[in-house]
């Protein structure tokens, strides 16, 4: 790593809910909102761009651990704010407190781990499975 990420560490992003990153309920009784997984990725994507400055050039981190509670519907046309803030550090793993508001209210809480990797020893492995399957 270039530098060690400190406690403290910060990365945030604004999102809006839109049709593609809603869940739309099969009966159509529920209105469609922001679905669980997509604001799972939006909360991995804010921790790792905030991670990305520390990393050096053949580096990358990865999500190892993501814990959270959707605590809220967020309806279309809401803008989510996206939160991660670096709470532990112990070697290549961080770990991120993160969270999500929207207009209103809180919309999520939670953990999430990344582990810092080697980005071509990375490829290899995977390559190295993909030759498997062949």
């Amino acid at each position: 790593m270039k530098q060690t990420p400190r406690t403290g560490l910060t990365g945030e992003m604004v999102i809006e809910v839109v049709e593609e990153n809603c869940i739309n309920f099969a009966d159509g009784r529920m209105p469609a909102v922001l679905s669980t997984p997509w604001l799972v990725a939006y909360l991995e994507y804010v921790a790792r761009d905030a991670l990305a400055a520390c990393l050096d050039e053949n580096e990358r981190s990865v999500g190892a651990v993501v814990q959270i509670e959707h605590l809220a519907p967020s309806p279309l046309g809401s803008r989510v704010t996206c939160r991660a803030r670096v709470i532990h550090v112990d070697g290549p793993t961080i770990t991120f407190h993160i969270e999500a508001f929207d207009e209103t209210e809180p919309v999520a809480r939670g953990l999430h781990k990344r582990r810092v990797i080697d980005a071509d020893r990375f490829a290899r492995r995977v390559e190295k499975k993909r030759a498997a399957k062949t």
